[in-house]
């Protein structure tokens, strides 16, 4: 694999991965344009460099709200310790751990469905446009909650919406944040929500893939680990910079520009694929 595949890939997952446009539909859809069929080619390397790109958006996304983790982390085991749960920062805590309970089941119960079946490129460029619609529709929201005020039933809601990205062309980030939208939460809040809702389904599926792949599989083929490592970092980097980017960007504009790029690269998608060109 070389390595400058790998960086761009990084790139593209970091990016799509927190913007609201699909980091599983591009990762499926450039090597396909392209033909960089190193993946496409090999299932096993394929789910492999995807480990490892997840664990470079984790590192992201990590880093970028350490300083909140800090608190939710210490305020859930203080709550563990003392059997109830008294503060803010300990209800977020283990509501954004319920958050990740649907797309956990979801995912092992479908798992062989999601990856025979919903990669099919035109689907993707369907969910794309479906999905950018519903994004449309959830933005024209004027809730005013904020993260202080994630309940129970916005986990759920959420959560469940969180499940349906792991369709390609969703969007994670999109469907949790029109999610968060149609629940009456400010733009902000809903992005960094779905953000925040990210780290521990992210981190689970990260966990069962290195097991299944490192444990149970041949783990990283030999003279691909410097690929595997730029490929990360550049995830990384990348993820980070546009966690910083969105939570700017929506506090004076709408989620609009994606609806567009979404749309429109949706419909290039199914022209391309539906018509042979690709």
């Amino acid at each position: 694999m070389p390595t400058l595949h790998a960086i761009i890939l990084g790139i593209v997952q970091g990016l799509t991965e927190f913007l609201p446009i699909s980091s599983s539909g591009h990762l499926i859809l450039v090597p396909e344009i392209f033909g960089w069929d190193e993946l496409t080619d090999d299932e096993s390397l394929e789910k492999t460099f995807d480990v490892a790109l997840h664990v470079g958006t984790l590192v992201a996304v990590l880093w970028y709200f350490r300083r909140d983790v800090a608190h939710y982390v210490v305020e859930a085991l203080r709550s563990i310790h003392t059997r109830s749960i008294e503060t803010v920062d300990g209800r977020i805590a283990w509501l954004l751990l319920l958050s990740a309970i649907p797309g956990a089941i979801v995912g092992a119960l479908l798992a062989s469905v999601i990856e025979d079946e919903l990669g099919d490129p035109i689907l993707i460029g369907v969910n794309l446009i479906v999905f950018a619609l519903v994004l449309e529709w959830a933005d024209r929201s004027t809730g005013t909650k904020q993260v202080d005020d994630f309940g129970g039933r916005d986990a759920v809601i959420m959560g469940v919406a969180q499940a349906l990205a792991l369709s390609p062309g969703v969007s994670r980030s999109g469907v949790t944040i029109s999610a968060g939208r149609w629940l009456q939460f400010d733009r902000e809040s809903a992005t960094r929500v779905a953000f925040l809702m990210s780290i521990p389904i992210t981190a689970g599926a990260a966990l069962y893939e290195f097991f299944d792949v490192f444990v149970q599989g041949d783990g990283i083929p030999p003279g691909f680990g410097g690929a595997f490592f730029w490929g990360m970092v550049s995830a990384g980097i990348s993820g980070f910079i546009a966690i910083a980017f969105l939570l700017r960007f929506v506090r004076t504009h709408s989620f609009r520009p994606f609806v567009i790029y979404r749309l429109v690269v949706g419909t290039i998608v199914i022209v391309i694929f539906a018509t042979g060109i690709a």
